[in-house]
């Protein structure tokens, strides 16, 4: 018999059209383990009614590695720790279009470009927009671009050097941020991330599970992404990095990364969910029916300083599951 909680999930999202609200994903939170495996199919059909059977595939490029001046504590980029990543300069322009053409040839649809920092100087916004004009004008890609804090000015310019959408994660609820992140707060990230959809671009905004967080700090994280209404959720899980604060988290269990999947995908039920960093060493052997939770894309390849799985692996899965990779 099908648990209550998730037959009234059913009837509100996929026969009312409307998407889980605040009480309905604290209840579906709670709901026991066993069940968790219904809430999945639940999902994967929401998934299916609203965004059809395809999956975008996208690579990141981290186009400068470390030297960030924040002190986010999952973040093995910051200057202030010890990790294992060496700080490198800003690519070259040259550099962005290799890499650009390299996601294209891999089979991925959509290229964001990261760099570590608060926020863009100009001389690294304007090597930015040179690079995004070329990779535009040559390759059919959806770029995207993670340039920390951004001002009207700033957003302006990269629309108009053919920026598609702009990532600025939330993280984790408002209440815990100050628990992940000192340098810049909460308010200064939805700020960003109004300004992106003032401007017209395209809004990628989601954050990372695992951090210390609770069960309600990840429903009003939800509730804060329905407020803003991106188009896109990336969904990362803590992989504790070496020398940073978090080094000592524990892995999130993966039915709970399943679940919270799945709640995003009832949270959001036309968003683009998408896997990210963190999915192979928490779900391990389960990345197929990670893929019924009610995903809608992954990120291929590397997350930045960790390594995913090869690309092989990720084609082959998507092939056997019967998902169709979105050009």
């Amino acid at each position: 018999m099908s648990h209550p909680v998730i037959e009234r999930a059913r009837a509100r999202v996929l026969d009312q059209g409307l998407p889980a609200n605040r009480e309905m994903l604290t209840e579906l939170a709670m709901i026991p383990s066993d069940a968790v495996a219904e809430l999945l199919t639940l999902a994967d059909n929401v998934r299916e009614q609203y965004c059809g059977n395809g999956i975008a595939v996208e690579v990141l490029y981290n186009a400068k590695k470390g030297g960030c001046s924040e002190d986010c504590n999952f973040c093995s980029q910051s200057a202030r720790y010890a990790s294992d990543v060496d700080a490198e300069p800003l690519s070259s322009v040259e550099g962005f279009l290799e890499a650009a053409r390299d996601a294209h040839l891999r089979g991925a649809s959509e290229f964001c470009v990261v760099v570590a920092v608060r926020g863009p100087s100009s001389k690294l916004l304007q090597r930015v927009c040179d690079a995004v004009r070329l990779i535009k004008t040559e390759l059919p890609l959806t770029v995207a671009v993670s340039l920390g804090i951004l001002r009207e000015d700033q957003l302006a310019l990269l629309l108009e050097a053919g920026v598609d959408k702009v990532n600025h994660n939330l993280e984790t609820s408002e209440r815990y941020f100050s628990s992940v992140c000192t340098t810049h707060s909460y308010a200064e990230r939805w700020a960003t991330c109004e300004l992106v959809k003032k401007h017209g671009l395209e809004l990628c905004c989601g954050g990372i599970v695992g951090m210390g967080e609770t069960i309600a700090d990840r429903v009003d994280f939800l509730c804060a992404l329905q407020a803003l209404e991106p188009q896109e959720v990336p969904i990362n899980f803590l992989n504790p990095r070496p020398g940073t604060p978090f080094s000592d988290r524990s892995l999130v269990e993966p039915i709970e990364a399943l679940r919270f999947v799945a709640m995003a995908r009832l949270a959001l039920p036309r968003a683009l969910v998408r896997f990210a960093g963190g999915r192979e060493i928490t779900l391990q052997g389960l990345q197929d029916l990670g893929m019924h939770s009610g995903a809608s894309g992954i990120v291929l390849g590397n997350y930045l300083t960790t390594e995913g799985r090869v690309d092989t692996d990720d084609f082959a899965m998507l092939e056997r599951l019967g998902f169709e990779v979105m050009a």
